[in-house]
């Protein structure tokens, strides 16, 4: 047993309602899980040791929902939107071409890349779609690639209906529904549906989940990114992990929200990218929603990796507090990945922690785009 004690913390925020936020403290992690929490005075003796020098110490971001493996990207989208273009969905194709022609190679060294952002950003979990191969042999490759990197694969062969469908579409759900899953399943622990303008009605999305569900494959859903399009309603009543954007909703949705155990995954970068309205948080948790908060790293409309700067936009222009965003962006994201091991530093949790130079974990959103983040460790899975 190996044990490493991190101590001098001047503040400690574990998510944990035994611990709560610590000031003075130390903790100690034995094989990659969490052992003992205290005051530094009280520190046991470890085998190696950390000073966070005053800083504040917080769980691991987990980021429960990305599109990150794909090829090229869309800077002319961005521009566009820019000058005043209003977002739509119809630009993934472009990226569906130049993922479907991309080499494996490629692939595994772009999402790497990605994926090394991810951890300087404090992301120590992650969640990955496919999406851009919209094609059998595509779809399974970018989960087989992504499955490299983690266990939280997703697959998304209902992102949007490829061009070569477009005068067929009925076709294309059946294809997704029926060879395109036989061959994504096994590299994929969850299946997704975007269920949105222009993308697929909740009818449909309802089939596609429960060929997934048929498969052993957990459902999640974009729902009420473009408008108040059914994904709450849908995701309620199927009981799913998670409902992401969830920009329009209504007061009776969000009831309807907190009296279910589907989380609602508001993502902050996708408005900021795309110029688009931002939701207001207040509303979600005054009526007790179940929120979290993820990057959306995409290369259409949130080619994102940092979630510090997420928690900045959410606090400046989303009124969540600095500690709302803090929890949404570290347990919310746990929850949404129905993960208990992960999100905190209760005693049991993965070792996944962050060291930040700032004396509390409010200054990620008080210092947007500062380097705040001194050392992030990964627990071995």
């Amino acid at each position: 047993m190996s044990s490493t004690l991190i101590t001098n913390i001047g503040q400690l925020v574990t998510n944990d309602p035994e611990f709560g936020i610590k000031s003075g403290a130390a903790l100690v992690y034995t094989d990659g899980k969490i052992s003992w929490i205290g005051d530094k005075s009280k520190a046991p003796a470890a085998d190696e040791r950390i000073d966070a020098d005053g800083g504040s110490v917080i769980p691991g971001f987990v980021d429960s929902h990305t599109h990150s493996i794909f090829a090229g990207d869309r800077l002319n989208d961005f521009l566009a939107r820019m000058a005043g273009t209003k977002y739509a969905s119809g630009g993934i194709n472009q990226t569906v071409s130049a993922t479907r022609a991309a080499s494996d190679e490629l692939l595994r060294k772009h999402l790497g890349n990605i994926i090394t952002e991810f951890t300087d950003h404090g992301i120590t979990t992650f969640e990955i779609k496919s999406g851009y191969g919209l094609d059998i042999e595509t779809e399974a490759r970018l989960l087989k690639i992504a499955q490299e990197f983690t266990d939280e694969t997703t697959f998304l062969g209902a992102h949007v209906v490829p061009n070569e469908y477009s005068e067929n579409r009925s076709a294309y759900i059946d294809l997704v529904k029926g060879p395109m899953l036989d061959a994504a399943a096994p590299f994929a622990k969850w299946i997704d549906v975007f269920c949105d303008t222009g993308a697929f009605t909740p009818d449909e999305a309802r089939e596609i989940l429960l060929a997934g569900k048929e498969k052993g494959l957990r459902g999640r859903l974009h729902g009420n990114q473009l408008g108040d399009t059914g994904g709450i309603e849908l995701a309620v009543d199927l009981s799913l992990a998670s409902v992401d954007h969830c920009t329009y909703a209504t007061d009776s949705q969000l009831e309807t929200l907190a009296h279910s155990s589907v989380v609602a995954t508001l993502l902050p970068g996708a408005e900021f990218s795309t110029r688009s309205s931002y939701p207001d948080a207040r509303r979600y948790f005054d009526r007790g929603v179940n929120v979290a908060i993820a990057t959306d790293c995409n290369p259409g409309s949130a080619y994102i990796s940092s979630m510090p700067f997420v928690i900045a936009i959410a606090v400046r222009d989303m009124f969540f507090t600095p500690e709302q965003a803090l929890v949404a962006s570290t347990l919310g994201g746990a929850q949404a990945l129905q993960r208990s091991d992960v999100g905190h530093l209760g005693i049991g949790a993965r070792a996944d922690i962050v060291l930040l130079n700032a004396p509390s974990f409010e200054y990620l959103a008080y210092r947007p785009g500062s380097q705040l983040i001194k050392q992030v460790l990964v627990a071995n899975p």
